[in-house]
């Protein structure tokens, strides 16, 4: 287990808002009645900067943010099954660029929406329990990483259907898996978390060959040789509590408990024994009344900005390339009590969505570029 280094206190911000950005609330949809788990932007294609993806019970939503706070409804897909309940969604596409849209939740089947003919383009059944949280590949898109209940995260290709890699076994997660991240520039590396209260870093380089077969594979997807990744490389004790979300911040990594704040720390690898290691912890950016596990923060497409939401509603912006943490903005409303699942900044920072447990989305616009 990687240990801390003593003598390097982490830099913690403060609550005060320096009021670098306003922002105002410019729309409230009422999507339903049940919880919204997830919301995201597409960061994948440029054409649909502005396009956005809720899950909520057995409903995936795409919308367009407009003009003047308009946000349009594109389309909507609705399982079969009544009692499907999809906690996360992710954006995709296949080798034609066409946008796919990816769900999972409590079913533990993975769907992949295509996003043009608002069909199923494919559907994954692999994991053994409901599915937490799914990310995308952001330098192959075609590639998602899925986390489960099941305690494993899994590799799948959606040109494919394939799933490549399942990281689980004697060095994996003890416990639900809630979060997991593909590193922005190393292809190899991705960071996973959950319930047993670590973060997890697995490299898949000597596994590198199974993921370009998985895109020429032709045989039956059930033939390939999907390979157990047991041993992550590096082991980090962070949180004492449960660790619901964890991002890369180029080499760093952000992580939150229910600690009311998020970490951002340092993994210092030896590269002789995987696994051991230790962590210098760099930042905290605290957030008041989050305590409650399954809330998940979010950044813009250049990470200088993370927001996360809390149990009363209100959202915490914290700038994220200065020392000490700058709070930029603290978004409140009198409307806006219920625990705020998950948001989504866009891609300059300038809209910051929030989905409800009430099954609101709320939309806050920047006021200098609103």
């Amino acid at each position: 287990m990687a240990k801390f280094t003593l003598g390097c206190e982490p830099v913690v911000g403060s609550l005060t808002p320096s009021k670098k950005r306003d922002y105002k609330v410019t729309n409230r949809l009422q999507e339903g009645k049940r919880p919204l788990y997830a919301v995201v932007f597409n960061f994948i294609d440029s054409r649909y900067f502005n396009v956005f993806a809720t899950v909520g019970g057995n409903r995936v939503t795409v919308y367009q943010c407009l003009e003047g706070g308009v946000i349009a409804v594109l389309q909507s897909y609705v399982d079969d099954d009544k009692d499907e309940s999809f906690y996360t969604v992710s954006w995709a596409c296949n080798k034609d660029g066409i946008p796919l849209v990816v769900a999972g939740g409590i079913n533990g089947i993975i769907r992949i929406i295509d996003a043009g003919t608002e069909k199923i383009y494919k559907s994954f059944v692999g994991h053994g329990d409901s599915i937490n949280e799914i990310r995308t590949q952001p330098l192959r898109p075609s590639l998602i990483v899925s986390a489960s209940k099941d305690e494993s995260v899994r590799l799948w290709n959606v040109e494919t259907g394939i799933c490549v890699l399942i990281f689980a076994g004697a060095g994996g997660h003890r416990n639900e898996v809630l979060s997991v991240d593909f590193h922005p520039s190393d292809v190899y590396r991705i960071a996973s978390c959950g319930m047993d209260n670590t973060v997890k870093i697995w490299s898949m380089k000597e596994f590198w060959t199974y993921v370009e077969k998985s895109f020429t594979w032709t045989d039956l997807p059930s033939k390939f040789p999907t390979k157990y990744v047991q041993f992550p490389v590096f082991i980090a004790s962070v949180h004492s509590n449960y660790v619901d979300c964890n991002r890369w911040l180029g080499d760093f990594v952000l992580s939150k408990s229910v600690d009311n704040e998020i970490v951002l720390w340092e993994p210092k690898m030896k590269d002789q024994s995987p696994g051991e290691g230790s962590v210098d912890i760099l930042q905290k950016y605290p957030v008041p009344e989050c305590d409650i596990w399954f809330i998940k923060f979010s950044c813009d497409f250049h990470y200088t900005a993370a927001a996360i939401g809390n149990r009363e509603g209100k959202i915490y912006v914290w700038e994220l390339q200065s020392s000490p943490p700058v709070l930029t903005a603290r978004l409140s409303h009198a409307q806006s009590k219920s625990p705020i699942r998950q948001t989504a900044v866009s891609f300059d920072g300038s809209t910051i969505l929030s989905c409800c447990e009430d099954g609101t989305i709320w939309r806050w616009d920047d006021v200098a570029s609103s």
